[in-house]
């Protein structure tokens, strides 16, 4: 049975039956709360508990950390943009952990971005680390991955097809709203990996709405193996494991067109407006194993 991690500024809580029950904890950090698996455990079976609603929720992954994420890593998403997904490699990028948010906070478009798009992703938590080198199997997956959490991609795409990067255009304060849990996994949970859907909601209508089974291209499994050649991952980290089809932004143009494009773009009414409500959930069908639900909204500064 899965464990759900809740955060508030004043400490940390499990989900339970009845509410929210608190970690007997000094933990300040994500890293720090993982090697407390006794106090967890002892919180899940306590019976004071208080109404998840009187609780402000903030990420339960905590900064700093590194934010690491997976590119055009779902078929229907690369087909949307106009590519084949099967010569579309295995990539990366970073975002900055500045830009986690939480899963109740506002998202704020900053004066210059124009087009304000969103991406509904998992996120792997990491849980032991990962020094260059490691052997990652699938028989040892679960020791690396703590459990799951619901994230959101934001991104000015104006930003990443001007300057054909996406570390600015995904790192602005607000643009990775995390949460609203942290949910811990056993190896058998997380071999349902593939039986979660990702759904976004703007304002009611359903933006993003995908099994990942199917249509994830990389799972993390490869994503983790990859990463291990290059980079160290510490306890703690976020990987986000790319978006399905439906975001605002489809084919992006060929550079000569690019002014022509953006022009276009402006009137396209899928991208984020001032005031608009954004639920993002991820859950398998039956519920069994289930990330929660994030409510965000978009204001522009």
């Amino acid at each position: 049975m899965t464990t759900s991690i809740l955060r508030t500024a004043e400490g940390w809580w499990v989900q339970t039956a009845d509410g929210a029950a608190r970690i007997a904890t000094s933990a300040a950090t994500t890293c720090e709360l993982l090697s407390h698996r006794t106090a967890i455990d002892a919180a899940a079976h306590n019976a004071h508990t208080a109404p998840i609603d009187s609780l402000r929720l903030v990420s339960p992954v905590t900064v700093p950390c590194r934010v690491v994420a997976q590119m055009t890593n779902f078929a229907s998403h690369v087909k949307g943009a106009g590519m084949d997904p099967k010569t579309v490699p295995l990539t990366f990028f970073r975002k900055t952990s500045g830009s986690i948010n939480g899963p109740f906070d506002q998202i704020i478009k900053p004066p210059h971005v124009k087009l304000l798009d969103y991406e509904v992703e998992i996120g792997l938590v990491i849980g032991r680390d990962i020094p260059v080198g490691t052997e990652i199997t699938e028989s040892n997956l679960a020791d690396f991955i703590a459990g799951l959490v619901v994230t959101n991609d934001v991104s000015a795409r104006d930003v990443q097809l001007t300057k054909t990067q996406f570390y600015e255009a995904k790192s602005y304060p607000t643009f990775t709203p995390v949460g609203p849990a942290l949910v811990l996994l056993d190896a058998d949970e997380l071999n349902r990996f593939g039986d979660l859907r990702l759904e976004l909601q703007v304002n009611g209508e359903v933006r993003q709405n995908m099994l990942v089974h199917g249509d994830m291209i990389y799972p993390p499994l490869q994503a983790l193996q990859s990463l291990a050649r290059f980079q160290r991952l510490g306890t703690g980290d976020l990987v986000m494991t790319g978006t399905p089809v439906g975001t605002a932004l489809g084919a992006p143009p060929k550079p000569p067109e690019l002014n022509a494009f953006l022009k276009r773009e402006a009137s396209n009414p899928k991208y984020l407006q001032h005031g608009d409500i954004l639920d993002v959930s991820i859950a398998t069908n039956d519920g069994a194993i289930d990330l929660g639900t994030q409510r965000t909204s978009v204001r522009y500064a």
